[in-house]
């Protein structure tokens, strides 16, 4: 074999961690956001963007698509084309629920996972005037006037909504749903008497508390940002729910280009700037990059079909 036809079948060995090396955006990349801006996963991406402009050498900018509990943008993710100028942000656990409980434009399979970055427990309130004062005195008036207490939250399928669901049916009562376009239309209606509490996450109350009372949270434990809130656990309720919110590329997404991006997202989480950033936001940084993140989902999605298949939370 001569020097030159060795060296032609290397090539296909040295250009995929070439190309991963020297892939570059050649125009702004979009952070695609299922829900409206002020929002906590907005603000996510902002903050996002903001970290990762310098280390992809590109203006990244916010496109916010809301609707459907963020089943819209999800599915303009997977539809777009697959060359690394398009990420969707993702919310656990609707990314696994919406396409379960209805016939979504989306699924798993159809997305590339970057990373998970941010975890943030989801949390009782009610309105600051409520005359509930805590969540015992919640669940005394659900149980003695079913529907009678308006539950708000972003939508079928979203954490917020299996929240109200969970709660329902592990203590017995009944709230009337109503769905929002996003936190920040929750947080006006309930400061506004509208609605009578909110699965809204703790990270987004702690930052933004006017006007709403906290009343317990669904973390497994305590939060340092609010170590004075007990758990649903300590009330009685064994329930648990978060917002994880991560990033996705479409499913055919070129392996070079994957790398390229998840490598920036690394890096990102590993700046101690950028994690004083979630943290001032009284969230915490996940930190799981890549195909282990989306192992553990295919886990958490067979048992939400088994939830699903049991209790369907189709009317809320």
């Amino acid at each position: 074999m001569t020097a030159t036809r060795r060296a032609i079948l290397a090539l296909p060995l040295l250009a995929t961690p070439a190309l991963a090396q020297g892939w570059r955006p050649e125009r702004p990349v979009e952070i695609v956001v299922g829900f409206v801006a002020g929002g906590a996963t907005d603000l996510d991406a902002r903050l996002l963007a903001r970290f990762l402009e310098p280390r992809l050498g590109v203006p990244v900018v916010v496109q916010n698509r809301p609707g459907a509990g963020g089943e819209v943008a999800l599915a303009a993710v997977a539809r777009s084309r697959p060359d690394g100028h398009v990420i969707g942000t993702t919310n656990m656990p609707g990314l696994l629920t919406i396409p379960i409980e209805r016939q979504a434009q989306f699924k798993l399979e159809d997305f590339a996972p970057v990373a998970n970055v941010v975890t943030d427990p989801s949390a009782v309130s009610v309105p600051a005037a409520s005359p509930v004062r805590d969540f015992v005195g919640l669940m005394e008036r659900v149980r003695r006037e079913p529907e009678s207490v308006s539950f708000g939250t972003p939508g079928i399928g979203t954490d917020d909504h299996l929240l109200m669901f969970l709660l329902q049916r592990a203590a017995g009562v009944r709230f009337n749903h109503v769905g929002f376009a996003g936190d920040p239309q929750i947080r006006t209606a309930m400061m506004a008497g509208q609605i009578q509490a909110s699965g809204l996450n703790l990270g987004y109350l702690l930052a933004n508390p006017e006007g709403v009372r906290l009343l317990a949270q669904a973390g497994p434990r305590r939060s340092r940002f609010a170590p004075d809130l007990p758990t649903l656990r300590e009330q009685g309720i064994p329930v648990e729910m978060a917002s994880e919110r991560g990033l996705v590329m479409p499913a055919a997404t070129p392996a070079p280009i994957l790398v390229r991006i998840r490598d920036a997202v690394a890096q990102t989480m590993a700046d101690p700037e950028f994690t004083r950033a979630v943290e001032q936001r009284f969230c915490e940084v996940k930190n799981e990059v890549g195909d282990p993140w989306f192992a553990r989902l295919r886990e958490e999605e067979r048992g939400w079909r088994r939830f699903w298949s049991e209790t369907p939370w189709r009317q809320g």
